[in-house]
């Protein structure tokens, strides 16, 4: 199993504390991602993309925990039902708490959350003590990446790839709006 080291990580850790954009795997695709509170990094990710700024984008984490700063305290109730999902490879769409940033949710009030069960993913957000911004890597409308290689081929100096394994997921995780239930993807 492939595990980053101290000096890697202190890298990206820099990176990311200056706005920088990483590529990293996840359960099913190389995701982009960055720091969540960062307005210019989140901006970077979009453009990027292609993507409209009205779509809004994930946040993921390494544990429940480290999303407190993303969405506001849930009931005991909504807690214990959360276990049923994370760590996991569903995406909730959860309240957003003032925190986040406009650019984050786009046009929404709510913000998608997932606690991964990739363990590269945990280890980096362990690492730098936050979640991240995930979204795939990949133009708005193509293919997601699947390999550090491709990254560097399509993205080149504009990201830091991290290298590892993508997990075994065929698709995207599946995201769920937590208050009516229903399956958005």
């Amino acid at each position: 199993m492939y595990v980053y080291s101290t000096v890697l990580l202190n890298k990206v850790k820099q990176h990311l504390k200056a706005g920088g954009v990483i590529a990293y795997p996840t359960e099913s695709c190389y995701g982009l991602g960055c720091d969540p509170f960062n307005y210019s990094a989140i901006n970077k990710i979009i453009r990027l993309k292609g993507r409209s700024k009205s779509k809004g984008l994930i946040i993921i984490a390494g544990l429940r925990s480290q999303l407190h700063g993303v969405i506001p305290k849930l009931s005991a109730a909504d807690e214990l039902e959360l276990k049923k999902y994370w760590p996991g490879f569903y995406s909730l769409i959860l309240p957003a708490n003032n925190k986040v940033l406009p650019n984050l949710v786009g046009k929404h009030q709510k913000i998608a959350v997932r606690v991964t069960q990739h363990y590269l993913v945990q280890q980096l957000c362990l690492a730098l003590n936050m979640p991240l911004v995930s979204t795939s890597a990949n133009k708005s409308g193509f293919r997601s990446i699947k390999s550090y290689q491709e990254c560097e081929r399509q993205f080149g100096r504009q990201v830091m790839v991290l290298p590892g394994r993508i997990g075994f997921a065929k698709r995207p995780s599946t995201i769920i709006d937590w208050q009516s239930g229903n399956i958005l993807r």
